[in-house]
């Protein structure tokens, strides 16, 4: 029996590019005929449920990104002869992003990623054992963290990773429209940047002095704290 290689393949880029357009609920028959499938039930025979489609597309693209993350890693300078140790770090998680991706011929994995990101089988396909690579970058990140509380570190990873994936999902729109938008797309160098920023930013402590006025839509002093 034949393996019909070519159709699994087409049908990873439909389903990534329908997800990407209209969400993880996209019709199952919709990604069949964008991917050239006469029969309506393709994804189920490839894949065996929408959920499984979604998580091979996730793998494909990391697999890819997880080797480059290693090879980078590898050319690292020692921590002890560099400057900005976070700033290294975050680019070995950032670069293969814009790159590994539309090298294998996407052109909507960022978009598809912010739209499945908080998919609970995404979440499985995410477990970092998978990717060895990604799993030592995020723990030498969380140590470069020593400004933040241990459990504030896993926040402020995860919350830092959401903002990446919707800065790189604006950033391929940018790229994609047809005619260009008027507004400038964020570079690559403005994203690695924001995110040193946004987890280099020290602990604030909220105002406890501070409340907002639900009837005058203004904010005033706690006169509770007293």
């Amino acid at each position: 029996m034949t393996v019909d290689t070519g159709g699994r393949e087409r049908l990873l880029l439909a389903g990534e590019r329908l997800v990407a357009e209209r969400g993880p609920d996209a019709p199952l028959r919709d990604i069949a005929v964008a991917a050239g499938q006469r029969n309506n039930s393709a994804v189920h025979y490839h894949f065996g449920s929408r959920e499984n489609l979604i998580v091979a597309i996730v793998q494909r693209r990391q697999d890819g990104m997880d080797r480059a993350r290693m090879a980078m890693l590898a050319d690292l300078p020692d921590p002890s002869r560099t400057d900005d140790r976070l700033a290294d770090l975050v680019e070995v998680l950032v670069a293969p992003m814009f790159t590994v991706p539309y090298e294998q011929g996407s052109t909507h994995y960022a978009r598809f990623l912010d739209r499945v990101r908080t998919h609970p089988d995404v979440s499985t396909a995410r477990n970092l054992d998978h990717w060895p690579a990604t799993r030592m970058l995020v723990s030498m990140l969380s140590d470069t963290l020593t400004h933040l509380p241990e459990d504030e570190r896993v926040e402020r990873l995860s919350a830092t990773s959401s903002a990446l994936f919707a800065l790189i999902a604006d950033h391929e729109s940018h790229a994609a429209a047809r005619p260009r938008k008027v507004s400038p797309r964020p570079s690559q160098a403005t994203i690695t940047a924001m995110t040193v920023g946004m987890l280099s930013q020290p602990t604030v402590a909220p105002r406890r002095d501070a409340v907002f006025d639900t009837v005058t839509g203004r904010r005033g002093l706690d006169i509770s704290v007293f």
